[in-house]
């Protein structure tokens, strides 16, 4: 099982890692650009899949084809806590020692999309406001972990949770015949 997660797990955290540099360094270099959340989520949950062919891959190679709701969550659930560990560590990493900056860029962006929506003065200078309030949060470390991890590990969890109702497969009770 170890192996199994570890090798799911890390794919799953690299390509999250991956993708959140990129999306952290388009927000440094342009303010101005639009962002969707939605979108951001969605794809989440598409590459928090691999918790399912993770969970497939150990039942049918090392179960002989069956796993319990319990084991098949359990694996699920590992494989997106290192997954959600790798974009953790790397995400605040490359936030706290490559790019300091990328609050006060992140706090332009929502700014800029906001007016560009729309918003009075008023909802302006609030917005602005809440995001003070969150960079102050975000330099306390325990803080970043915290939210970093609730960004994405509920959703693996969540992928795990129905990839385990999907993929659990009793082991059929022999009985053997008295017949003869």
């Amino acid at each position: 099982m170890k192996k199994n997660i570890l090798i799911f797990g890390s794919i799953l955290g690299i390509i999250l890692a991956t993708h959140t540099v990129y999306m952290m360094n388009l927000v440094v270099e342009n303010s101005n650009m639009k962002t969707n959340d939605v979108v951001g989520y969605v794809a989440m949950v598409v590459v928090f899949s691999l918790t399912f062919f993770g969970i497939r891959n150990y039942r049918n190679k090392y179960l002989g084809g069956y796993i319990s709701l319990g084991h098949a969550f359990k694996t699920g659930a590992l494989i997106a806590l290192l997954g959600s560990t790798i974009y953790v560590v790397v995400g605040l990493s490359y936030l706290y020692f490559v790019a300091p900056e990328f609050l006060d860029k992140y706090t332009e962006c929502v700014l800029n999309m906001e007016s560009r929506s729309g918003a009075t003065p008023a909802e302006l200078e609030a917005k602005a406001q809440e995001l003070a309030q969150f960079k102050e949060l975000y330099r306390n470390p325990l803080f970043g972990i915290l939210i970093a991890y609730a960004e994405v590990l509920p959703i693996g969890l969540v992928v795990a949770f129905f990839s385990s109702l999907i993929l659990k497969r009793k082991s059929p009770i022999t009985v053997e015949s008295s017949t003869r």
